[in-house]
Order: structure tokens, then C-alpha cells, then sequence
């Protein structure tokens, strides 16, 4: 089978919805399927050792950026995407895009739809439900049980539910195979030898950049690592960090996806600090329905999480794999992640417990599985195929 991958994310790109195609991509090229991806043409596509390391990839699959222009919404880009999956020969089309899965299911192809958040405005809404009255095989996935019921609220339409699959985000266990110790991880990257606290990821609004900054300063003796970033807020970060003389902060910017397993072995909690509102790349809040990549990554690293509590947050963890804080502005909640902080610090062995619990609850949760309970409900013939 040829599947047609259609995504609006720029390749290569920093954002989480970037990453999680090319990690589809690779999950279902794994699984034996003939994959091309089409993303809009923004910037000349790196070569296959580029994407490998910028994405942690085992697997490059074959891109092709088609053109798009920005202020027709994308729609030109879906009508070439369509017809470059027609030339080849596309036996499913594989969308993030709601336009794109309309399009497809008017044409009569099968398609899988990836839902990742609630639709924006009314007219996402409208495409949504052309997909669902359109023809030809038909899935949607969400990844948490919340963002159904967000969606079925802005559509106003109720979607058939053997045609509806939760499939969270996943991780490559690979990656995460053989880590070493806390102390060791520090060592090799040169890091402070101290108990250190770690956070991985974007500093969008809601992620808890406040709530790092305050506790950095509130616990001089820990050391805090910061991975990720845009170079202009690691830059704003490290100026308020200065003047604030909290010198316990490494703050390393972006890295290659393939060495962040690395930075999150060196940490000995791993922080999850969300707020009540989250805003995605997008400038969507999606606090009610988020299920983020690094909170696999944290369980794959086996090491003792404290997260936002957030009902989206407990479809995945609960008290056995993690610890939770109240979610919400620092100045409210700051008292709590401390003394969390402090308690988990002060007590390796309640650590090392929530952390084989976390690596041992992820094992289901790879990227290859996922796809494999996808391709079960789209392709009439997987079944068949993986028991030969």
C-alpha cells in the first residue's frame, strides 16, 4: 500500500506537530507501507542526514514541498497535494488537515485524519463535517478522550464511533534504550554535578517559563536545566536570569532531537509546569486537550515526573508513574512545586520507583504500535498481512 502523508507543517521545522509527522512517517514506513510526505514549500528541503538528526529518525522518508501561498489558507496547497497524491498513486491519504481530508473523502479515497486539537472558528468546523458526509473509508484519531468531545461541541455532529480511534502520541523507545545514569548523563554533557531538575521543550505561554524562573531562584542549590527554546526567548530568559543572579540555570537553546534523551537522563525530576491556558504554535489554547511528545520522551527516560494536573495530563499519567501540582499562574502554585521538588530530591528511592513505573507503562505507548492499531482500522488487510 501507498499512503500520501499531507501535512501544513514546515519540514524542517522546530514545532511539535512537525516532529510528530515525520515520527508517523517513519512508524508506518517500519510497518512495510510505501510512504511520501507533501508539506508546503517554505524554505529548500535539507538533505536525508539533515532530517535523520534533526528528528531523531532511523527512517527518512521521501519529501516533496509543494508551493503555497499563505493568505489563501492553505487551500492551493491542499489541491496540489491531492493531485501529487493522485500521480502517486496513493492508496490512502494520511492528513492532519481537515481541507485536505474533505477533499480526499469527496474524491472517494480512503483517509485517516489526525486530530491534535479542537477545530478553529466555524469554517474548520464546516470542513470538518464535509469530511464526515463525504464518501470512501474513513478514520479520525484524537489523541485523548477530551478532544472528542471538544470536537463533537464545534461541529455539532456526531461522529460514528467505529470510525473514531484515541491514539496518544508515542515515543521510540530505541532512543531511550540503555541510559545512563543521572550523574553519568551530567558528566558526558558537561553539565553541573548537582541534584538537577529538568524541563525539555518550547516556551510558548502556559508552558511555566514563570514558574522555572521563580523556583530556579527559590532553590539556589539545585541545578536546573532548560532544553529548547527559540534563540530570542532563550535570549530574554537568560537576561532576566542574569540580572535575577540565578547562576543554577543552564539554559542550552535548541538541540538536535537525536541528543535529547541524553539532557532528560541527566535530570533527576523532570518538570511537566503547564498553566490552566496553553497556547500551541498555532496561538490555540489547547490546556483542555493536550498530550504532549515529551511526556512519553520523560516515561521512555525513566525518571520521576511532576506535572500539571490536567485531566488531558491523567489519560496518560496517574500516581503510580508521576507526581501532579495544581496547574496555574506561578505566584499561586509556586509554594506547591517547590516542596514537591524539594520531597522528591530528598528521596532517591520514591524516585527510581515512579520512574521504572513510567518506563515500564510506556512500553505500549511507541510510535510503531500506534500506527499499528491505526493501519488495523483503515486497512482492511493489515491484519491479515502481520500474521503471515
Amino acid at each position: 500500500m501507498k499512503i500520501a502523508l499531507v501535512t501544513n507543517s514546515r519540514i524542517p521545522s522546530l514545532t511539535a506537530n512537525s516532529i510528530q509527522a515525520l515520527k508517523v512517517a517513519q512508524a508506518l514506513m517500519q510497518l512495510g507501507y510505501q510512504i511520501k510526505v507533501f508539506a508546503p514549500k517554505e524554505a529548500p528541503l535539507p538533505d536525508s542526514q539533515f532530517l535523520m538528526a534533526h528528528y531523531g529518525l532511523r527512517l527518512v522518508p521521501d519529501v516533496e514541498l509543494l508551493p503555497s501561498i499563505r493568505r489563501l489558507k492553505r487551500l492551493d496547497f491542499i489541491l496540489r497535494a491531492q493531485r501529487a497524491a493522485d500521480k502517486f498513486n496513493a492508496d490512502l491519504i494520511y492528513t492532519w488537515l481537515p481541507q485536505s481530508a474533505a477533499l480526499a473523502s469527496r474524491l472517494g479515497r480512503p483517509v485517516v485524519l489526525e486530530m491534535h486539537a479542537d477545530n478553529s472558528g466555524k469554517l474548520g468546523a464546516w470542513w470538518m463535517r464535509q469530511f464526515w458526509r463525504g464518501g470512501g473509508r474513513k478514520l479520525m484519531t484524537v489523541t485523548v478522550s477530551a478532544l472528542e468531545k471538544a470536537l463533537r461541541r464545534s461541529t455539532k455532529f456526531e461522529f460514528p464511533k467505529e470510525a473514531l480511534l484515541i491514539a496518544p502520541n508515542g515515543v521510540e523507545l530505541e532512543r531511550y534504550a540503555d541510559l545512563p545514569s543521572p550523574p553519568e548523563a551530567r558528566r558526558r554533557l558537561n553539565l553541573n554535578e548537582n541534584l538537577t531538575v529538568g524541563f525539555t521543550g518550547h516556551i510558548y505561554p502556559g508552558r511555566g517559563a514563570d514558574l522555572l524562573f521563580e523556583l530556579a531562584k527559590r532553590l539556589p542549590a539545585v541545578n536546573f536545566l532548560w532544553v529548547g527554546g527559540s534563540p530570542e526567548l532563550v535570549g530574554e530568559w537568560q537576561k532576566k536570569l542574569r540580572d535575577a543572579n540565578a547562576t543554577n540555570v543552564t539554559m542550552t537553546g535548541f538541540v538536535q532531537h537525536e541528543v535529547v534523551p541524553l539532557y532528560q537522563a541527566a535530570a533527576d525530576v523532570l518538570l511537566m509546569p503547564y498553566s490552566r491556558s496553553i497556547a500551541a504554535s498555532s496561538g490555540q489554547d489547547i490546556a483542555e486537550v493536550i498530550n504532549p511528545m515529551k511526556m512519553f520522551e520523560y516515561m521512555a527516560a525513566g525518571r520521576s515526573i511532576l506535572s500539571a494536573d490536567l485531566p488531558s495530563i491523567r489519560e496518560v499519567l496517574n500516581e503510580g508513574n508521576a507526581v501532579f501540582c495544581e496547574a496555574g499562574d506561578w505566584q499561586t502554585v509556586i509554594d506547591e512545586w517547590q516542596l514537591e521538588i524539594e520531597s522528591l530530591l530528598a528521596d532517591e528511592a520514591r524516585r527510581f520507583a515512579l520512574g521504572a513505573q513510567a518506563r515500564k507503562d510506556v512500553e505500549r505507548l511507541t510510535w510503531l504500535k500506534r500506527e499499528e492499531r491505526i493501519m488495523e482500522k483503515i486497512d482492511p488487510s493489515f491484519r491479515a498481512k502481520r500474521e503471515i
